[in-house]
Order: structure tokens, then C-alpha cells, then sequence
């Protein structure tokens, strides 16, 4: 496991009805180590009254009920690191009462500490694709804008994000070479339907070589492979995993990672 750090909520930042940003600091930024990737992501640990970080996981196991045990819930995107401001900044996908995280990063006040893995990531824009494919929905959002962020100004490429209305389309920073298309959800529920991955394979795409990311929704993200597959995509070209999947639990979900429903086979190498 990852060095854990923990820091000191900031502040919060609405940036649309159900995407909160958490911004953090404090005495613990100075030991964040970051790094180059644009998909940085880390673990948060969620812990009962009395426990204290740093968690050491292998030791708490022995003398704690697994009900009483830091849980430490799916990656989660840096959207950014500053290290001048000295801050650290999560978007959260906020949904109710659901889950942990999500209430969490709802109702957090400054002062309220976070602590988290060590960032890890994968994926970083290629720079030797002749264009660039993004794909996902709400979910992956964070990691898609700091990826187009990433993109030198004479990129090209098209980029494909589903939401549950226009009230949660952001405005993003991206070079003029590269379409952002919102796809908002006719029903108002995101993964619902294969607009994604229609959407991605109706598209003109450029020609050359693409440099693809996409992540999201599970049923999803297994259409976009295939999709690629067909469109003869191999796996240095590709970045692609499933964050969650549509009426399952974020428990639930984790759980299938383990079972053939839940595996996403890979395109050939």
C-alpha cells in the first residue's frame, strides 16, 4: 500500500448541481509526492472515531472487527496539485445519502482532515498520436479535463463526455483542435443507455493514429472496447477502465471486480 498523507479541508466548490470539489492543505501538502501522470488518483481512508492516522491496515486487521476498520472506497482523480497554493483538489460526484464518499465530500467543513494514499496514475496524453479520443461521463470528468489541459496547444481530437443534464456541462480548458461534445442523458440517468459508445462510433474520426482514454460506467466502457477492437485499436493505444457500473453499489461493484461480469478483457496487444 501507498504512503498515506493526510491533510485539512479548504474549502468547497460547487461546480455544478452534483460535482463538489474538495480542495485540501495544510501542515501535511509537504509530504504529497506528485508525479507526471494527467489521470493521478488516489485512495481515500474512511475511519471510526479514535483511530488515528497513519492506518497501518495489516496491524489493525489483527486487533479490530472488520466492521471497524478504516474502509478505503475506489481511486479517486486529482484534478489538480498547487504546489505554490500548497493545495490539493478532488472532484466528487455527489448523489445523496449512497455510499461513503459522496456524503462525505457533501458535508465536509474546513478543519475536517482527509487522508489519503499516496497519488498513484497511468496515463498521461501520448505525445506521439496524431490525435486524441477521450471518452466517459461524469465520473471520469476530472481526469478528462486535466488530461485536455495536459494536450499541447496544437493537438486535435474529439472528446466525448455523458452527463445527466445541461446543468452539469463546465466549461473546460481545451485546445481549439479538439471537439468537446456533452452528451446529456435523454432520461436523466447517466449509463443507462449506450449513447457513449454511439456517439463515439457515429463520430468522423480523424486519421493517423489515436491516443485514447475512457473510463466511466462499466457496460460502457465494454462497448467502447469492442468498438475499438473492431476499429483495430491496440493496447499501447488505449486507456481503459470501468469506474463503476450502472444499479450497482459501490460495494457491489468492487465485489464484481473479481468475477467475470466485472472484468473488462483488454484489446489485443
Amino acid at each position: 500500500m501507498r504512503q498515506q498523507v493526510t491533510l485539512s479541508v479548504i474549502r468547497r466548490e460547487q461546480l455544478s448541481p452534483h460535482l463538489v470539489r474538495r480542495v485540501a492543505g495544510g501542515d501535511g501538502f509537504d509530504d504529497v509526492e506528485s508525479n507526471d501522470f494527467s489521470d493521478k488518483y488516489v485512495k481515500i481512508f474512511f475511519a471510526k472515531a479514535g483511530l488515528m492516522p497513519p492506518f497501518d491496515m495489516a496491524e489493525l486487521r489483527e486487533t479490530l472487527a472488520p466492521e471497524d476498520l478504516p474502509v478505503t472506497r475506489s481511486t479517486y482523480t486529482v484534478r489538480a496539485i498547487d504546489p505554490v497554493a500548497r493545495t490539493l483538489s478532488i472532484d466528487f460526484v455527489v448523489h445523496g445519502d449512497d455510499g461513503i464518499a459522496s456524503p462525505w465530500a457533501d458535508r465536509a467543513e474546513p478543519g475536517d482532515a482527509i487522508t489519503i494514499s499516496m497519488p498513484g496514475g497511468g496515463y498521461s496524453p501520448d505525445p506521439t498520436a496524431h490525435w486524441h479520443l477521450f471518452g466517459g461521463d461524469q465520473s471520469a470528468l476530472p481526469a478528462i479535463a486535466a488530461a485536455l489541459e495536459a494536450l499541447p496547444s496544437t493537438a486535435v481530437g474529439l472528446a466525448f463526455i455523458e452527463v445527466a443534464s445541461s446543468d452539469e456541462i463546465l466549461e473546460l480548458d481545451a485546445p481549439a483542435g479538439v471537439s468537446v461534445r456533452w452528451l446529456v442523458s435523454a432520461t436523466g440517468l447517466v449509463g443507462a443507455s449506450t449513447a457513449l459508445v454511439d456517439a463515439i462510433a457515429s463520430a468522423s474520426w480523424p486519421s493517423g493514429r489515436p491516443g485514447i482514454f475512457a473510463h466511466g460506467e462499466r457496460s460502457a466502457m465494454k462497448g467502447l472496447r469492442d468498438l475499438f477492437r473492431d476499429r483495430g485499436i491496440t493496447r499501447d493505444q488505449l486507456s481503459l477502465s470501468g469506474y463503476w457500473a450502472f444499479g450497482r453499489t459501490e460495494d457491489r461493484f468492487q465485489a464484481e471486480k473479481r468475477e467475470p461480469i466485472g472484468q473488462i478483457a483488454p484489446v489485443s496487444s
